[in-house]
């Protein structure tokens, strides 16, 4: 399939948090591709000023529900947030 949006989350973490946003990364990844609907890629991007996530979905409608699911809810969510310096940017992309 053919990725035709993506999910970019942008998080503030200090770079003593870095490793335990990868962790969660890391635990994530494989349910994340095996279970979300439409979900085909998943890539943790780092800079000095902040880490990325960019999600691959085949449709953008996927991409938006990914952020109510339970997964992201519940697990994704849960183990990022205290580790965040303020609120995430999140941006959806349709490709082109």
């Amino acid at each position: 399939m053919k990725v035709n949006a993506y999910l970019e989350i942008t998080m503030k973490i200090d770079d003593a948090n870095r490793a335990a946003a990868a962790k969660v990364y890391t635990d994530y990844r494989k349910p994340f591709l095996d279970t979300i609907d439409g979900a085909l890629t998943k890539e943790l991007l780092i800079r000095n000023e902040d880490v990325q996530v960019l999600h691959g979905f085949d449709s953008a409608e996927h991409a938006q529900a990914y952020l109510s699911s339970a997964l992201f809810q519940n697990d994704v969510f849960v183990g990022l947030k205290p580790l965040w310096n303020g609120e995430p940017e999140v941006k959806i992309y349709t490709v082109a």
